[in-house]
């Protein structure tokens, strides 16, 4: 159950979200960031039953033998055992815990889907620096546009205290991942009789929002550049993506670059946004699914629902540990339970309602923010018609070179083609992730550039 100022804390925030406030925070609510809440926002202390502890400032430190950015992590909780699994025999012991897109995959794939439930780990952290600009963020930040961007805020968390669901939201696409990284990994297509092929790729992300001799005013409107160059398949090799990310995508839309390596031509891509279907993923992620949802806010009417305490994936590193091969890791339907981790975690609960008038393949999206990181660790995505189709699920770990907390895996299920896509995959690659590269200049990422690179 939810302690009584838990739900305090959401009635506030529900009146405040259908105030339509726009303005920042009052110095005296700012002041309880690093007191009572985290300096995110979360809240300090654990829950009544004693089943989430209290934050003591998350995961600081690497693990004895881990050498540095760029190699696989090594799990700091590999001696945790399951408390209990959660399988279609017990779900309803366990369903008001649940997100509805997780009791679907419970339904669909009754005999094999199952979710491990280790001790809660608030690991959770982020850089002092971040801490700083996140408490001065809560008393500037403002939206604008009726929601579309925001302004007066840098290198943090820009709501973290937020008043309404469009405020909640921006935490999660503003949320730090470090400032610039580099990483070859694969996706996959996982069809119904678990066959798969992988496209891997070397990508590239400039979050210039996190570029510590920076500020909102260097800005203009552009908030990170991301690169992506195709290893394999050979019929796809050479071929590459460049993405300039806006802020406000209503006064200046996404632009984004193609590079077709048989023609050598680098063509503008107007409509990767929305509902736009990504190719790698076989139709089975949109543009705004990437990362669990990006991109304009504009299509949707966002409510903050309040908090809630589901078990989530979280403190994932056995998933792309570079022990568990693809074969073992991609089953029919689903991840092979035996290698994630779900903890119980506070969410703040988002809902996103199509406008009327408004065109989206999704009537109604349910995202459940990270109360500790404000990343969407589960999303619930419904068809036109109203019924439940997609859900999608982080596999969050904490990247503790950095510190932060980031997904290790993203997957998204089809609950109507009984298909599902995996983003990120690195288990077999000879290295991981790596944010020590020194910083590029804008001009790397200049469209120019992309032919040059961009060979097979």
């Amino acid at each position: 159950m939810l302690k009584k100022r838990s739900l305090i804390s959401a009635a506030i925030a529900l009146t405040l979200a259908s105030s339509g406030a726009l303005a920042a925070v009052s110095a005296q609510e700012a002041a309880k960031l690093g007191d009572s809440l985290t300096p995110f926002g979360a809240e300090k202390a654990g829950n009544a039953a004693g089943t989430i502890p209290a934050w003591t400032g998350g995961l600081t430190q690497a693990p004895a033998g881990y050498k540095g950015s760029g190699q696989h992590h090594l799990d700091p909780f590999a001696a945790d055992k399951p408390l209990f699994t959660i399988t279609k025999a017990n779900l309803d012991q366990y369903k008001a815990n649940l997100t509805a897109g997780q009791v679907a995959l419970f339904n669909a794939y009754p005999q094999s889907f199952q979710m491990p439930v280790y001790e809660s780990r608030r690991s959770g952290s982020a850089p002092q620096w971040i801490y700083d600009n996140t408490v001065k963020n809560a008393t500037s930040a403002k939206l604008l546009d009726g929601g579309n961007g925001f302004s007066d805020a840098y290198g943090g968390i820009p709501f973290p205290i937020p008043q309404n669901g469009v405020e909640a939201l921006w935490n999660h696409i503003a949320r730090y991942r470090g400032t610039y990284i580099v990483r070859r990994a694969s996706e996959v297509a996982v069809q119904r009789n678990g066959s798969y092929s992988l496209v891997t790729s070397q990508q590239e992300a400039l979050f210039r929002y996190y570029n510590q001799n920076g500020s909102y005013a260097d800005l203009n409107n552009l908030l990170f550049y991301y690169l992506s160059f195709t290893k394999t398949p050979a019929r796809l090799a050479g071929g590459a993506v460049l993405v300039h990310e806006m802020l406000d995508q209503v006064k200046e839309p996404r632009q984004a670059w193609g590079y077709n390596s048989g023609q050598r031509r680098v063509r503008r891509a107007p409509n990767l946004a929305y509902d736009t279907p990504i190719a790698a993923a076989d139709g089975l992620r949109t543009a705004d699914d990437t990362d669990m949802y990006n991109g304009a806010p504009d299509r949707y009417d966002w409510k903050l629902v309040g908090k809630k305490e589901v078990y989530i994936p979280y403190n994932n590193y056995r998933v792309t540990s570079p022990s568990v091969k693809y074969d073992d890791l991609l089953q029919v339907g689903h991840l092979n339970p035996q290698h994630t981790r779900y903890e119980l975690h506070r969410v703040w609960e988002v809902e996103g309602t199509l406008k009327k008038g408004a065109r989206h393949i999704y009537s109604k999206r349910t995202l459940f923010l990270d109360e500790d990181s404000w990343g969407a660790a589960v999303v619930d995505q419904y068809d036109g018609r109203g019924e439940l189709w997609r859900v999608s699920m982080a596999y969050l770990k904490n990247f503790y070179e950095l510190p932060t907390t980031w997904s290790a895996l993203d997957v998204f299920h089809d609950l109507q083609a009984r298909r599902y896509h995996v983003q990120n995959l690195d288990n077999e690659e000879s290295s991981t992730i790596d944010f020590s590269q020194a910083v590029p200049e804008d001009s790397y990422f200049k469209p120019s550039a992309l032919r040059r690179r961009g060979t097979r």
